[in-house]
């Protein structure tokens, strides 16, 4: 049904964003350390990715790590980083194969030498793919915006850029996207109702979709569930109900419980 629905949108669900919440509070739940959750939670990606292609979807971003988490514990941030490396040694050669392209977005400078260049064998690597996998890693919002004012400030003062040419277009090909389309739909999962800094600009008019259930039990049915509930949706970016039939607009939240 939700193939059909997407067939026939306006708007078709192009690219998928999701903060994945929730892992070490369903490690606890099973009397497991929290490295055990974010385990399970990398586990969890294959079968996402592989469910999201069959709706349609041509980009997923994961919101893995965020600035901010970089305050906890240094035995948990230790064995995420642990865990990142080991993601992109196990699975570079398996997303190129399914023709994922993997994109890393965040700030680097934090990360170890060995670490930047896995990102960067794991995205040469897999550059050929036509569906889109995005890691957020030490990303944040905020950070985002202000790097990308940094730079065109940068231009400005080298004379390669006018003030006067500034404009949302100028900004938003300077932030960590880039090129890709801004977020359809973002699901967080957890049953927190906040966005955490994560992609600020991007989710301007993004649907969104929370759900109680934590990460690692975030399954296809889910998935199904809240695709259909975008697809029933009218996103008018702005524009009162009834000015057009063919706006599709926004701003709308759903929160599941599970």
């Amino acid at each position: 049904m939700t193939d059909q629905v997407s067939r026939d949108a306006s708007h078709p669900l192009r690219h998928l964003a999701i903060i994945m919440d929730g892992n070490n509070r369903w490690a606890t739940l099973r009397g497991l350390s929290g490295i055990a959750g974010h385990e399970a939670g990398v586990e969890r990606i294959r079968g996402i990715l592989k469910a999201t292609k069959a709706h349609g979807i041509e980009v997923v971003s994961l919101f893995a790590f965020s600035s901010e988490n970089w305050q906890r514990p240094e035995i948990e941030v230790t064995g995420l980083m642990s865990l990142f490396a080991s993601y992109l040694k196990k699975e570079a050669m398996s997303l190129r194969d399914d023709g994922v392209r993997l994109k890393v977005i965040g700030n680097r400078a934090n990360f170890s030498e060995s670490l930047r260049k896995l990102i960067g064998e794991a995205e040469s690597i897999t550059a050929s793919g036509s569906f889109t996998l995005v890691l957020c890693v030490d990303y944040g919002g905020r950070w985002d915006v202000v790097e990308a004012a940094r730079e065109l400030a940068m231009q400005v003062q080298m004379g390669r850029l006018r003030v006067s040419d500034i404009c949302e277009k100028t900004l938003a090909k300077n932030l960590q996207l880039q090129d890709l389309p801004d977020p359809d739909l973002c699901i967080r999962t957890g049953g927190e109702e906040r966005i955490s800094n994560f992609l600020l600009w991007h989710l301007a008019y993004t649907e969104l979709f929370v759900s109680d259930c934590y990460w690692p039990d975030f399954g296809p049915e889910l998935l199904d569930q809240a695709v259909a509930e975008y697809y029933s949706r009218k996103r008018r970016f702005g524009h009162r109900r009834g000015d057009a039939e063919s706006a599709i607009g926004g701003g709308k939240s759903q929160h599941v419980k599970t």
